[in-house]
């Protein structure tokens, strides 16, 4: 039970999320009115990819010092996992911004930065397929992954910021900070950050698990 009691944690923050998400009370804001609640799923779906993506960069640089094949797979479920809740954002986003801008993917610069990273780790997941022998596949994976990381920083949280965006805190716009002045959305949000990235955890360390039993398995069958 002491072990599992982060696991305990992500199910009862994303559980309180999803209700105050719902019938919680939010500011009333120009544009948004209640789509606003749509902050306590897109956002964390980001938190939570973030999250895992940093989790694989850790272990490929653990990966090329140690030559350990395990953080090799950590890495890879790692991103298996963050791509996960990359969909789930654009799915989300799209969502919202045929709300509120009458346009599931209106010409946005971080919209256009979020398509190009994705395709950057779906590229890492290719590249991996692509390579058969374990050694090499593994090393050259994690180069890859360790200059995707900051590549995506920069295109998602540096570039729109540099030019004219729809979103808040981009091109000159308002931040939620800025315009949720009674701070309801704030302790929610976290709370809901906080509850995906510890389940996209979970969801990655029983992706890892189901490799290292199916690794097993082939080696059992080849020996």
């Amino acid at each position: 039970m002491r072990k599992n009691w982060w696991k305990i944690l992500a199910v009862v923050l994303v559980a309180a999320s999803i209700v105050a998400g719902l019938i919680g009370p939010v500011p009333t804001l120009p544009i948004l009115h209640e789509s606003i609640r749509n902050v306590y799923f897109h956002v964390p779906m980001w938190f939570a990819m973030l999250t895992l993506y940093l989790i694989s960069v850790i272990y490929s640089v653990k990966y090329l010092n140690s030559g350990n094949m395990k953080y090799d797979l950590i890495a890879v479920e790692a991103v298996n996992t963050g791509i996960i809740f990359c969909f789930l954002g654009l799915g989300t986003g799209m969502l919202w911004a045929n709300i509120t801008w009458g346009d599931p993917w209106p010409k946005d610069p971080k919209l256009n930065s979020s398509a190009i990273a994705t395709l950057m780790y779906l590229a890492y997941l290719v590249l991996r397929n692509a390579l058969d022998e374990e050694q090499k596949r593994a090393k050259i994976s994690a180069i890859y992954n360790i200059f995707a990381f900051p590549v995506m920083i920069v295109l998602l949280y540096v570039l729109p910021r540099l030019t004219d965006s729809l979103h808040p805190g981009n091109g000159g716009n308002s931040t939620f900070s800025d315009i949720d002045l009674d701070n309801n959305l704030r302790p929610v949000l976290y709370a809901a950050g906080l509850g995906w990235s510890l389940i996209g955890v979970w969801i990655g360390s029983l992706r890892y698990r189901a490799r290292l039993i199916e690794r097993e398995q082939f080696n059992n069958e080849i020996n």
